[in-house]
């Protein structure tokens, strides 16, 4: 194959589109988080971020999870009865796979669907 490059591009939309697709069957405390996350994640889409790092700071994914929870805690207060704190426990881990989960979207697509970093 002499231009093997824009079959990269076409297998890239083919994954975003997959990724997109298993996501809209999320349940719907899923998806609630997952628009928090991709709210916050949109503010730190810039040239130099730290979503754009090579390797991500552990710290740093772990205090992006917090500024996610503590954004749901507050949304929270007025749609949710107050949670426990064991369920906080479970829904930050969740809430950071959901976090990685989004950089990797991030990361890895543009308008284009070339690798950004």
């Amino acid at each position: 194959m002499a231009y093997p490059m824009p079959l990269f591009y076409q297998e890239q939309d083919t994954v975003t589109r997959d990724l997109e697709y298993l996501q809209e069957m999320y349940p719907a405390e899923a998806k609630k988080y997952q628009k928090v996350i991709a709210e916050i994640l949109d503010r730190l889409d810039y040239e130099g971020s730290m979503i754009y790092d090579e390797y991500p700071d552990k710290w740093q994914i772990y205090r992006l999870t917090q500024v996610v929870v503590d954004k749901l805690k507050h949304a929270g207060e007025t749609e949710m009865p107050q949670q426990p704190e064991q369920d906080w426990d479970r829904i930050t881990e969740f809430v950071q796979v959901l976090l990685c989960g989004e950089i990797y979207k991030k990361r890895h697509m543009n308008q284009n669907g070339i690798l950004k970093f």
